[in-house]
């Protein structure tokens, strides 16, 4: 007899309300697991009821996505929850957040920085899976020759954070 898989931890959905839209961010046991962005459908906004870790847990990442969104960088992060990624994945996206505001990488950047330059394309791909976009800034990842490329959340807001964040690196190609 298998046994049976853990059961995974109990997420909480709560609504971000910015001027750019409602985000949805969900939480877990040890912190912001994801961040998805507003839909083109218009959604009800319900009451956001939480825990109290998981409450100080969403107001630091309304905080720090309003900050994002305006173009600053975050003054604090909530608490991370980045589990559900490969050990590439994760080590990716901790490279993300190296990336200061204003700056751009390539992929092939990234892959060197992590000792396998030839990891560019995987490299994409952790990106395009990053659970939490904007927070942890894949959008500050460009493609060859620093052009822009895909972006999980469209083009537009890539292009939008990149702008807002005024990243010289990407209008001089």
């Amino acid at each position: 007899m298998k046994p049976k898989p853990a059961p995974a931890d109990p997420l909480v959905e709560l609504a971000v309300v910015t001027p750019d839209g409602i985000f949805r961010a969900r939480y877990s046991a040890t912190g912001l697991a994801a961040l998805r962005f507003p839909s083109r459908r218009s959604g009800q906004l319900e009451l956001n009821i939480a825990p109290a870790p998981i409450a100080r847990w969403h107001r630091a990442t309304r905080a720090a996505l309003k900050r994002a969104l305006a173009g600053r960088a975050p003054r604090v992060l909530p608490p991370l929850d980045l589990g559900a990624g490969t050990a590439f994945q994760q080590t990716v996206w901790q490279q993300l957040l190296k990336i200061p505001r204003g700056e751009t990488r390539s992929y092939g950047e990234l892959a060197k920085l992590l000792k396998n330059p030839r990891a560019a394309r995987a490299v994409g791909s952790a990106c395009g899976a990053n659970p939490i976009p904007v927070l942890v800034p894949c959008h500050r990842v460009l493609a060859a020759r620093h052009k822009i490329g895909g972006y999980s959340g469209g083009l537009d807001w890539k292009k939008k954070l990149l702008w807002r964040e005024e990243s010289r690196d990407l209008w001089q190609g």
